[in-house]
């Protein structure tokens, strides 16, 4: 289990995670779900006779990212998905359809924990559907699966947050 610089007692540093999710300088309303970032390599095996055998990895290839939220106002996944299909195999028209997004993801105190920064961004897929929901009797979800080339996360402070003592201090006032 990790360890935390400011409450290393703390079990469940970040139960429940809340995130925004931001493009072209803004946010983006609404996203109630990011689906996680993953990359890998490929172990390649050294031809006969090298020595020491070692593998070598090929290069990152990274899994598309689906973003999905209910139904808004807020046109952006439906327009950026339209320039997408407009321009599909135009040479130099593809740079116009991909961007950066950025994803921030703050603990249960509000607090910025971690930022992801992905690059060049485009839409494979859009898709709206209504769905059945616990609470409520339907909903319609819209969601959009991102190519990606990679991210990298930035750096974030430590959060501010009580100490053990310092919060059952806080509870028997």
């Amino acid at each position: 289990m990790a360890q935390f610089s400011v409450n290393p007692q703390r079990f469940d540093p970040y139960k429940t995670f809340k995130f925004r999710v931001k493009w072209d300088g803004r946010y983006v309303a609404g996203v109630r779900e990011v689906s996680g970032l993953k990359a890998t390599s490929e172990a390649v095996r050294p031809r006969e006779g090298v020595n020491p055998p070692f593998k070598s990895p090929t290069r990152m290839e990274y899994e598309p990212i689906t973003l999905e939220r209910g139904i808004t106002h807020d046109g952006d996944f439906e327009n950026w998905a339209k320039k997408v299909s407009e321009f599909p195999s135009e040479p130099g028209v593809s740079n116009a359809c991909r961007r950066d997004i950025g994803i921030e993801v703050f603990d249960e105190e509000g607090q910025l924990a971690r930022t992801y920064t992905i690059f060049r961004c485009w839409v494979s897929e859009h898709h709206v559907v209504t769905e059945r929901c616990p609470d409520a009797d339907a909903a319609t979800i819209e969601r959009i699966t991102l190519e990606n080339e990679g991210w990298e996360c930035e750096a974030v402070a430590d959060p501010v947050e009580p100490t053990s003592t310092e919060a059952a201090g806080q509870v028997n006032r």
